[in-house]
């Protein structure tokens, strides 16, 4: 198995293998690599690991070399000049009344080229701003629109957690996430309680979905029939982290809330129905006047659908003809 080595850049959480060549590294490292996008400096994020070849975007490239002294004076450099590309570009948003929101800008190691990065509700035609700074920068000039998600990456932050947020600190791809994920933990529905610094759904509900669908599956749903320790009844609540129910019991009209472990119960056959349920007296009384009366209907339905049968018999016999289908053509006819 081939060995690769993960580098980061500009200390976003995607990480990017690169064949370590001769180079003994070290998280930490300051490196010098070749990208698509040109020379890069970058940061080793991960020691060097073997990987199956089916999991590496082949071809690999090679890491050039360690960076030096003086490669990390052009990186500082290229900071501060980042930082001024950035006050620059507000300007000339301002200036020219774009609707736009400028979020970060890189500077390629080489200095031939400055991406800013920015994002907007819709389109913007921004190509009279390319203008603009390229007449000050006097090298090639990059806008790329990014989503909400990819903003809260390159900006960073703390989640509801109090720990960095999972995009920037560690996470390589966007993973989709579905407000079933939320249902089916038990969570608010409330947005500002499963949302993320960037609006959207938190990353993290994609984490404990798979063991929080297991627990699903073994323990029984609300409104299943139980057999408790006291009595019989029926499934109010379910707690998926203490794996425990809440059991209604009816005894006489009275109803009793007890908790249980769901591996205490014994299960009976889906849900209970309205008629088993204990009821009142005078409910309990009513029941066979109901009955007599689906009787009462049946028996109508019954003689109404004789008298239907001796009107069609009463016509056949009155001599009327009955209609008759074409006959279907033999094959053996000319």
């Amino acid at each position: 198995m081939p060995k690769v080595v993960g580098i980061r850049f500009h200390g976003t959480g995607k990480t990017y293998h690169f064949d370590p060549g001769s180079h003994d590294l070290h998280k930490g490292d300051a490196v010098i690599v070749e990208t698509s996008q040109g020379i890069e400096f970058g940061i080793v994020s991960d020691d060097t690991i073997e990987l199956p070849e089916e999991k590496l975007a082949a071809p690999l490239k090679t890491i050039l070399r360690l960076a030096d002294a003086d490669d990390l004076i052009r990186y500082d450099e290229n900071t501060q000049k980042e930082k001024e590309a950035f006050q620059i570009c507000q300007e000339k948003i301002e200036t020219r009344d774009l609707d736009m929101h400028l979020v970060n800008v890189e500077c390629t190691f080489d200095g031939r080229k400055i991406i800013f990065y920015f994002t907007a509700d819709g389109r913007i035609d921004f190509r009279e701003l390319v203008k603009d700074l390229a007449s000050v920068f006097h090298t090639r000039i990059e806008l790329r629109q990014i989503g909400v998600r990819d903003e809260a990456r390159m900006i960073g932050g703390l989640g509801v957690c109090g720990r960095e947020l999972c995009c920037r600190s560690y996470l390589t791809d966007f993973v989709p996430v579905s407000i079933k994920m939320a249902k089916a933990q038990n969570l608010s529905m409330n947005p500002a309680k499963i949302s993320g610094a960037c609006g959207r759904l938190m990353c993290c509900l994609k984490y404990e979905h798979a063991a929080y669908e297991d627990v699903t599956k073994r323990m029984p749903r609300r409104g299943t029939v139980v057999t408790t320790d006291e009595g019989r009844g029926t499934i109010e609540s379910v707690n998926l982290l203490r794996e425990t129910v809440t059991v209604r019991l009816d005894k006489g009209g009275d109803a009793d809330l007890l908790t249980r472990p769901y591996n205490e119960l014994v299960i009976g056959e889906g849900r209970m129905p309205k008629s088993d349920r204990p009821q009142p007296e005078h409910q309990q009384e009513k029941v066979p006047v109901k009955s007599e009366a689906v009787a009462d209907q049946s028996e109508q339905s019954n003689k109404v659908e004789k008298k239907s049968r001796k009107r069609r018999s009463g016509r056949r016999r009155s001599g009327r003809p009955r209609k008759k289908n074409p006959e279907t053509p033999s094959g053996d006819a000319v």
